[in-house]
């Protein structure tokens, strides 16, 4: 290795960029690492395959075509509740340990792509909490101060990457365990859609609710992780497809993200964090976001169901065998929240189904006046040692933010968002809708971006040639109107009322005319394209983006001789838009001349 500083790892890209200079091997880099973790004051790793298994994965990968896989020779981290071939999966209980015949789904992919597992993490016990402390393998150190905690459920897959002893890791996410261990560790950590990653070959929380997680350097990175591992499977009962994300707001130049009222941000006297979640509040709307203050409540009132009302049940389903047979070998803030769902009845869920039906309805009005939410991750941060004073109310507290997210079926990322006076990390979450998962990540690369630069730092997550991976269609399509659809115009709300929106004001190729068509209010244009011997105009249109699943109605409500065809722009380009049939312009006066619509009303009204 010629004398090469190894440690801390980095990005993906630039581990590929060392492979293919040949300045590394991966059986080098796995020799390395495997060294490097023997001794983990940490706690970060509950265990790791021996050596011999790693290099036989190193030489797997080296005798394959490094362009043929996406993720060649990069190591990573599994949390000890996710299945991994060769090594017993815990879930941080000795009791519970067995030894999984091969390997869960997502592991496979990652596999398969290249990707090298180094072991398995350390967690709070059968992942029920959000410190890190609650494990038989002892507590896990934050990363930057090893007498505070590391957070929770996916303690040490978030402190070893942040140790930079691999490159990216799994956790799982039923309550904030993929997000609070990336705010505590200053890493991006990534919630997806609940089904978009496979929950097979994952022991349970909550199975209705569980997520599997990633932890990374940069979005860029868990963005080409998520394409390599994304897609149904069949094994998940609660596996599902991803839809089109629609209205792309992390590339839009202006969007609106919503923030809780000042009523109920709460930081627990921590006013570094305060002050550093202001500060993001600037950085987004230098990105071009409003900020709009919404009423926070609902998802406070979802929040509380998840400990408070009978979802716990569903944890004690989890194990529930293990449990009456075992329960003396679970540790006790773990005991004592899982032994509440034995006095919860059916009627007690089902009344919960209600009440979290109703909350969902008020919370997602939201989404009416902003494209995603932007909260703290957490308020605070605590020690360990008072987190083992005051583990249940603490841990509390650190959910305030976090564990409405998948009640809601809700997509979350954490960014990092600066340093607090005391050395310790500070992170925020941008939430948005389910299957808004691309918008959502490029969104959080913008802020990482910016926030390291107004950091000055340099380095893995600003390099210029990172990109993000080709992804499936957004499910939205452009349409180009001309008359009663502009905004503000009569039929408007036709569009507005489906989620529709505008995307530019411009004008046709030179060669349309238009015409007022006789009829009752709304009077309505009449759009034709010339033929070469005709002479004709621009014409003014509004673009605007239509979900998909709305085309349909949108377009059986267009009377006669009107109709969707293609129309082509200034620029050239050619997308859907009204049209009219020629034979009913026979006749009609012709206001192209005007330039537009909008024109015609107006000399209409003065005339």
């Amino acid at each position: 290795m010629m004398g090469k500083k190894l440690f801390p790892l980095g990005d993906i890209a630039s581990l590929l960029q060392c492979y293919a200079s040949d300045e590394l091997s991966p059986t080098q880099l796995v020799e390395a690492i495997h060294a490097e973790i023997q001794n983990d004051p940490d706690h970060a790793w509950i265990s790791t395959l021996p050596l011999e298994a790693l290099k036989g994965y190193a030489r797997k990968v080296e005798a394959a075509d490094m362009a043929s896989l996406p993720l060649y020779g990069i190591p990573f981290a599994i949390k000890d509740n996710i299945d991994l071939a060769g090594l017993p999966t815990t879930a941080a209980c000795p009791a519970f340990a067995y030894s999984p015949s091969c390997s869960a789904t997502v592991v496979k992919k990652l596999i398969d792509a290249g990707a090298i597992p180094i072991g398995k993490t350390n967690l709070d016990q059968f992942a029920t909490g959000l410190n890190g402390t609650r494990s038989a393998y002892g507590a896990c150190r934050n990363a930057f101060d090893p007498a505070y905690i590391s957070g929770g459920s996916s303690s040490g897959s978030a402190v070893a990457v942040a140790k930079g002893q691999v490159c990216f890791s799994l956790g799982t996410d039923t309550a904030g365990s993929g997000r609070v261990p990336a705010a505590f560790n200053n890493l991006i950590g990534y919630k997806p859609t609940k089904g978009w990653l496979s929950t097979h070959g994952v022991v349970p929380a909550c199975r209705s609710l569980d997520t599997v997680s990633i932890f990374a350097f940069t979005v860029v990175d868990v963005a080409h992780i998520l394409e390599t591992c994304v897609g149904y499977d069949a094994a998940d009962i609660y596996s599902r497809k991803r839809k089109g994300h629609g209205f792309n707001f992390g590339t839009a130049l202006h969007f609106r993200f919503g923030i809780p009222r000042k009523q109920h941000l709460k930081f627990f006297d921590n006013h570094d964090s305060e002050r550093l979640f202001d500060e993001t509040i600037t950085r987004m709307q230098a990105l071009g976001g409003e900020a709009v203050e919404v009423d926070f409540e609902p998802f406070l009132e979802a929040a509380r169901l998840l400990y408070e009302g009978p979802w716990v049940a569903e944890r004690y389903a989890a194990i529930q065998s293990f449990f009456e047979l075992h329960g003396d070998q679970i540790i006790a803030p773990v005991h004592e929240i899982i032994a509440t769902a034995k006095h919860r009845s059916a009627t007690d869920v089902f009344n919960g189904f209600y009440q979290l039906r109703r909350i969902k309805q008020q919370a997602d009005q939201i989404w009416t006046h902003v494209d995603c939410l932007l909260t703290p991750t957490t308020g605070t941060i605590y020690s360990i040692q008072a987190i083992q004073r005051d583990p249940i109310r603490l841990n509390t507290n650190l959910g305030y933010y976090t564990n409405f997210m998948n009640l809601l079926d809700y997509a979350a990322i954490a960014v990092p968002a600066g340093f607090q006076n005391n050395g310790l990390p500070f992170g925020i979450t941008l939430a948005a809708p389910a299957h808004q998962d691309h918008p959502l990540l490029h969104l959080a690369h913008r802020l990482q971006q910016a926030q390291l630069l107004s950091l000055g730092a340099t380095g893995i997550a600003v390099r210029q040639d990172a990109h993000f991976p080709a992804v499936p269609g957004s499910g939205q399509v452009r349409i180009a109107v001309c008359g009663a659809h502009l905004s503000g115009l009569p039929l408007n709300g036709q569009l507005t009322s489906r989620r529709g929106r505008l995307v530019t004001s411009t004008t046709t190729s030179p060669d349309y005319r238009l015409y007022a068509l006789p009829g009752n209010p709304p009077q309505r244009p009449g759009l034709i394209r010339v033929n070469k011997n005709e002479q004709g105009v621009p014409i003014e249109v509004e673009v605007w983006e239509l979900p998909m699943l709305e085309l349909g109605s949108f377009v059986a409500g267009i009377p006669a001789p009107l109709g969707i065809g293609t129309i082509t722009l200034a620029n050239g380009e050619t997308l859907l838009g009204f049209v009219c049939e020629r034979y009913a312009v026979e006749n009609t006066l012709d206001i192209s001349q005007l330039g537009g619509w909008r024109n015609y009303l107006k000399q209409r009204d003065l005339s």
